[in-house]
């Protein structure tokens, strides 16, 4: 068979996109989990007829097919060797939503947050919600019987499912709830096996493993066809692709309370834990300190338990709570609190749900990976099981951290395994092995949420037995004659230490130019921080949140930082994407990449794609032509100093529409911007009036250099005069280093690393005789590129490290060195735009402070402005840059009432307000050194 053929053939049965180029395999190659393989090709297809001719063309060729949803499955069941069937693209609609029935009709590829979302007008939610809820799929959900935080109140998927449509392989339609008789010899099936059936499965809330054949006992279904739709919940893909869903909706409680339990360690939580559920609760989750990075609102204790409560007043779930924390104080709890205020409570879930990221890494910066995720055992047994847990990762010198759904015996662990040397991996299978065993002997499932895949499937034998599993083959049988659903999944497993996702990566590390000082070094091991939990592909930014906006704005797998990611590897493995640092297709992903940073903050594992795509522009151009902006805007400090004795002229040359054209079409910049005014007279011009510019001055509290950025400098040098005029109004005497300093943010963001790291080595000698001394950065990116590139990109250099430990930002410097200073108070609303790397890189703490103190009300946009320093100047950019723009800044301007002060610190921010509303915003500093003068 030839691909290409396969290609052709799907292209002409069917009205979606069919992708066999290499990108589209890339990006497919792994989901979540450590497993990786290497597909055909992808279709996505439109409609259920869709769907059904691709099952035809590809039993046709005897091809295998994979349904995959938000690709977030960790134990390997979304990956495949022959065709992928994209549900994310087409399939995500809400067909129908009855409040009276408390039912939606939803296709597969329907994200949970936007069916939560069209609910919770009419009071009702669809009960399951695992931590990746803002981008799972339904159809995922259904193929994995997801769980979340909130079955003890109200369930498994399988719960919630009344009814499903699903396409076997070859194009057969079957409408499950018609019952066990759709499926030709299933009935048989049953009845031939009936003492396993009601003997060999674990009675336990998430027992998740095998199939769920019980279901289909006769003293078991209840409601007709209820049993079929529950046996092919958690089927992994393996029986049929899903192409509708009947879903059952729950009451959401109009009001929540969380009692956060504190508990002397994670066994003490996970004894009490069964204890509270006869409370009713919603949740009872629980994590240990070691997955806590600021335990900021926990109560004292080595663990906790979060434990919610739901009501229809806040008066009635808060007594709810208060009642829990008493019965949790008098059965062994240290400590306890009520948490009503729902920012505080989507604060405290946030660290429980990002642990799932963040628990790759241990405190010593070690890798751990997921493999044994989600054991569950019965509630009452989880305490004696996580004593014998860690005593069995103490006997194999591993370590982990557990976390999860205490209440239900469910607990999540990632394990620094080495997954890269073959001894690691034989001690990885060894583990494995032993930890069947045991969960076994506690009477569990070796899956309690993410199912089988690859992982597990090969150890069931382990807790079914030999008979049962036969069982499980003949079942999938009869449902894919063929074997061409997901093969190697769930049954008839892959081993599980094939196929994984490391052994293609170089095994020494490669030649780059920054020092990835948190991974040893190692761009592979960088690459390698993408575990593909996917919360770059969530839609809407959430609060202050930025990344990832060019996915937001394109809604491309490509776009998001997991599928850069994704390509990267791939890139660095070559047998997929075979073209190593000069890959066409790695670069097409990264050029939409805004190098916002926001996925370094937000990136639950601290992704730094703007790293990332900085290094490959540096090996992808090496020797070669570049594109004609990095010439003009990539170099902007050096033709702006050019520049600046024509200031006037070319202001008056950039006015006529045909010469500003012509200059924007030969410098790259997109035909739509309009080009910046330069200052007829320069910060450093006018701060020398102020006061000796000087390369060694005697170390002086009452002393503070304020660093002169390229926009300060030729840009916006109101800026640079507004901070003088507030230091100086705190009682400091501003000096300057004067020309020749430059952070190299515009040599960095192009990729021109050589010329940054001379640009960086210019300025730290000329920055030499200010050892020490607080450095105030006005322009958010330059601070954020001298705190972390600088020393990243010279990593030998220890003056590079003691430059980046003085910057501050203006807030920052008077909070930390003049806190007694009082601000002027200006009584007015704030609107406007944090900087995305103010957020990813320095915080924005000190600012809201002193906004609070300056009597400045309201907060700023998250996301992303979109112009992001040369990104939104360049030819080709300008949709992408408006539809960053067009999510949180533009909306939240046009929305403020008259008198609002509009701040933007960086001056792409306030350039972007300009061009796009008409609108000027002000630098902090303005707005205070115009308070002093009232």
């Amino acid at each position: 068979m030839a691909r290409p053929d396969l290609a052709h053939a799907l292209a002409a049965a069917i009205r979606g996109e069919v992708d066999f180029g290499t990108s589209a395999r890339a990006l497919t190659t792994m989901d979540a989990s450590n497993y990786r393989r290497v597909p055909l090709g992808t279709v996505a297809p439109r409609d259920a007829d869709d769907v059904a001719a691709a099952l035809a063309v590809c039993r046709e060729y005897g091809v295998p097919v994979v349904p995959r949803g938000g690709g977030t499955s960790i134990a390997g069941q979304a990956t495949g060797t022959g065709v992928v069937l994209d549900f994310t693209r087409h399939l995500r609609s809400i067909l129908d939503l009855d409040p009276h029935a408390r039912t939606a009709v939803v296709q597969p590829g329907v994200i949970l947050d936007d069916l939560r979302n069209a609910a919770a007008p009419h009071g009702l939610t669809f009960g399951p919600d695992p931590s990746t809820h803002s981008r799972c799929t339904l159809g995922g959900m259904i193929g994995n019987n997801s769980c979340g935080s909130h079955s003890v109140a109200w369930g498994t998927t399988a719960d919630n499912v009344h009814d499903l449509s699903v396409i076997r392989y070859g194009g057969e339609p079957l409408r499950l709830g018609d019952g066990a008789g759709t499926v030709p010899g299933l009935r048989e099936l049953i009845d031939a096996h009936l003492a396993p059936l009601r003997t060999r499965f674990p009675d336990l809330p998430r027992r998740i493993s095998g199939y769920a054949l019980d279901a289909l006992l006769p003293e078991r279904e209840r409601d007709h066809g209820a049993g079929l739709v529950r046996a092919f919940c958690g089927s992994e893909g393996t029986l049929a692709v899903l192409t509708e869903a009947t879903v059952r909706l729950v009451e959401a409680p109009k009001a929540r309370a969380l009692a956060v339990l504190g508990y002397a360690d994670e066994s003490a939580a996970a004894e009490a834990a069964p204890g509270l559920l006869p409370h009713h609760p919603l949740t009872v989750e629980g994590m240990a300190a070691d997955l806590v990075t600021e335990p900021a609102g926990l109560p004292r204790g080595g663990a906790w338990l979060f434990v919610e409560t739901g009501g229809g007043t806040p008066a009635e779930v808060r007594t709810h709570a208060e009642r829990i924390v008493r019965a949790a104080g008098a059965d062994g709890a240290v400590d306890g609190t009520v948490v009503t205020d729902a920012a505080a409570q989507r604060a405290l879930w946030r660290i429980r749900e990002d642990a799932a990221g963040t628990a790759t890494r241990m405190p010593d910066g070690r890798e751990a990976w997921p493999g044994w995720e989600d054991c569950a055992v019965p509630p009452a047994r989880l305490g004696p099981y996580l004593r014998d847990f860690r005593t069995l990762l103490t006997a194999h010198g591993l370590r982990g951290t557990p976390y999860g759904h205490f209440g239900d015996g469910c607990i999540h662990v990632r394990i620094d395994f080495d997954l890269l040397s073959p001894r690691g991996v034989a001690a990885f299978r060894r583990f494995s092995e032993e930890l069947a065993s045991l969960v076994v002997e506690h009477g569990g499932s070796l899956s309690g949420e993410h199912g089988d895949g690859q992982a597990r499937a090969e150890l069931l034998p382990r807790m079914y037995g030999d008979e049962l599993v036969g069982v499980f083959n003949r079942f999938k049988d009869l449902w894919d004659p063929d074997g061409g659903m997901n093969p190697g999944i769930l049954v008839r497993p892959a081993r599980l230490d094939e196929n994984l996702r490391f052994a293609v990566l170089p095994s020494r590390p490669v030649d780059v130019a920054f020092g990835y000082p948190d991974d040893g070094g190692d761009f592979s091991a960088a690459v390698r921080r993408c575990v593909g939990v996917a919360k770059c592909r969530t839609t809407e930014a959430a609060g202050a949140a930025v990344m990832c906006p060019s996915f937001r704005a394109t809604g491309e797998e490509a776009h998001s930082t997991r599928g850069r990611a994704r390509l990267l590897h791939e890139m660095l493995a070559g047998d997929v994407v075979t073209t190593g640092w000069r890959s066409e297709e790695v670069r097409d992903a990264l050029d939409l990449c805004l190098s916002c940073k926001g996925c370094r903050s937000d990136c639950p594992v601290g992704v730094d794609m703007a790293t990332y795509k900085a290094e490959f522009l540096h090996h992808h151009y090496r020797g070669r032509l570049r594109p004609a902006a990095h010439y003009a805007l990539g170099r902007l400090p050096r033709w702006l100093r050019l520049a600046a004795p024509f200031a006037g002229v070319l202001n008056a040359l950039a006015r006529i529409g045909p010469l500003a054209a012509l200059a924007k079409r030969l410098a790259g910049i997109a035909p739509e911007r309009a080009l910046p005014v330069l200052a007829r007279e320069r910060f450093g011009r006018w701060a020398r009036t102020r006061g000796p510019e000087g390369t060694v001055i005697l170390s002086d509290d009452e002393v503070v250099t304020l660093w002169p950025d390229t926009f300060t400098e030729h840009l916006s040098p109101e800026v640079g005069r507004a901070a003088v005029r507030v230091l100086e109004a705190a009682g400091r005497t501003v000096v300057h280093p004067g020309r020749g300093v430059c952070c190299g943010l515009t040599y960095v963001s192009t990729g021109q690393l050589d010329k940054a790291r001379k640009v960086m080595r210019r300025t730290l000698d000329r920055m030499g005789g200010f050892p020490g001394d607080p450095v105030v950065v006005l322009e958010p990116s330059c601070a954020a590129t001298l705190r972390t590139d600088l020393p990243e990109l010279l990593p030998d250099d220890p003056r590079a490290a003691g430059l980046a430990a003085s910057v501050r930002t203006l807030a920052q410097y008077l909070e930390e060195y003049v806190p007694d200073w009082t601000p002027p108070r200006l009584d007015r609303p704030v609107a406007g735009q944090t900087h995305c790397h103010q957020h990813a890189v320095l915080g924005d703490a000190a600012e809201r402070r002193l906004r609070e103190r300056a009597g400045l009300t309201g907060e700023l946009s998250g996301g992303c402005c979109g112009l992001a320093g040369n990104f939104g100047f360049e030819r080709g950019h300008w949709e992408v840059s408006v539809a960053c723009a067009e999510e949180q800044l533009l909306p939240s301007v046009r929305a403020a009432a008259s008198g609002t002060e509009l701040l933007a610190d960086g001056f792409s921010c306030r350039t972007q307000l300009d061009q796009l509303a008409g609108r000027r915003a002000r630098h902090l500093a303005e707005v205070l050194a115009e308070g002093l003068e009232t």
